[in-house]
């Protein structure tokens, strides 16, 4: 089978030729730039560049070479976009050489932080020297919500917040028509060209995005104390995302073959917000999403979800998701065989498939054998995308890449 086949056939839960595989095809299964960087070092790779495309958690753009030599299945559709050298800049950050898109500028400090600050002096994020990521800086409804909470008010906090966007593909907040055609372009050179599964990752999150804007202290007091500020603000995000998902579904809805949202809904103890609120004043904007994408596009919906989340799975399902990533499996109750066995056949699991905490501090043989097990696990049946917790992180030493993926290259389904 070729990417595309082994993939769709997973996705109806039926066993492909082989375990696909994903890294990069999206900022939720990807690359630290530090893990990319010294991989690429490993190996004598000198070839192309380490580039940052999503700067905030300083992943890096993962290159041919690296999809061909690992059998990388799934392809971001952003990959098409700033392809030449004029698009992108050097840079010396957290000990490597890298570099960054044209069209992000943070102030690089005495002190060796880089703060990106909004023309009007705001600073909106910052990475100390110590730190690997980005962190947001600047909550626009911290001190309260506007006066009035309203379409207009909602996407002036969009438009600061935005600012901060990554540019992966660069959209604005309001894309011309022309840029959607250029969009239906790549994505068709994409069908054309590879056998890749073709993925696009709008930023499409409802209870992230009420605590971008209020603060994650504050939208858990919220839900409780100000339920119809909540449903007002979900009720605002909703209709902007459905506005957002008009010009997707119509110009790359018969092409893209997976759409990826998420929502952060657990930490490791548990779900944040209890799954009986979840339901009153989230759940309902999930579901309408996804039932829009499904109405009007061909694409599969992929949902991501860190933490603790078994009490949600069964609404996830519900709303009709088709895939749940990352599977934390280091997470309370998220047991690998539970989730197979209760959960396996109805909602296709991408990811679960190495504890990215562990790894640093284990050996190569050691790895084979823990992403082995999870695969004896999570593969058989069909329903799975081999990726791990989340991206691969910055002290994941190459040696253990390159283990965990011939553990995935080795495993047979008929073992």
């Amino acid at each position: 089978m070729n990417s595309r086949e082994c993939i769709l056939t997973t996705l109806n839960h039926k066993e492909p030729d082989r375990v696909p595989i994903d890294i990069g095809a999206s900022q939720v299964t990807g690359i630290s730039a530090i893990a990319y960087y010294n991989l690429k070092k490993h190996l004598g790779i000198q070839e192309g560049y380490v580039r940052i495309i999503d700067v905030f958690q300083q992943l890096a753009r993962v290159e041919d070479w690296f999809i061909e030599r690992f059998g990388i299945d799934a392809i971001d559709i952003g990959s098409q976009f700033m392809t030449n050298d004029s698009d992108w800049y050097d840079v010396e950050v957290n000990g490597i050489k890298a570099q960054f898109p044209a069209t992000f500028k943070p102030q690089h400090n005495p002190d060796d932080s880089y703060e990106l600050v909004h023309p009007d002096g705001t600073v909106l994020a910052r990475m100390s020297k110590a730190a690997v990521v980005m962190d947001q800086m600047y909550v626009p409804f911290k001190e309260g919500y506007p006066e009035e909470l309203n379409f207009q008010s909602l996407l002036k906090a969009i438009d600061k917040l935005g600012y901060t966007r990554n540019p992966n593909p660069p959209m604005t907040l309001m894309p011309t028509r022309k840029f959607w055609k250029e969009f239906r372009e790549k994505a068709l050179y994409l069908r054309e060209h590879t056998d890749k599964i073709i993925v696009f990752q709008p930023t499409l999150t409802v209870f992230q995005a009420i605590h971008a804007f209020r603060g994650l202290d504050k939208t858990l007091v919220d839900v409780i104390r100000k339920p119809k500020i909540i449903e007002k603000f979900v009720s605002l995000l909703l209709e902007f995302y459905i506005s957002s998902l008009k010009p997707i579904t119509k110009y790359i809805g018969d092409v893209v073959d997976i759409i990826v949202l998420g929502d952060d809904l657990g930490e490791n103890n548990g779900p944040m917000i209890n799954p009986r609120l979840y339901r009153k004043h989230i759940k309902y904007a999930h579901e309408e999403i996804c039932s829009y994408i499904k109405k009007n596009s061909k694409m599969k919906v992929f949902f991501h979800s860190c933490g603790s989340i078994v009490p949600l799975i069964p609404d996830l399902i519900e709303c009709g998701f088709d895939i749940l990533n990352p599977i934390q499996i280091n997470a309370r109750n998220m047991d690998p065989k539970f989730l197979k066995e209760n959960f396996g056949y109805d909602i296709v699991f991408w990811g679960g498939g190495v504890d990215t905490r562990e790894i640093p501090r284990l050996g190569p043989e050691q790895v084979k054998k823990h992403v082995t097990e999870l695969l004896e696990i999570f593969a058989p049946g069909g329903g799975y995308v081999w990726n791990p917790i989340h991206n691969l992180q910055a002290d994941v030493p190459p040696e253990n890449i390159l283990a965990m993926l011939e553990a995935v290259n080795e495993y047979s389904y008929e073992n």
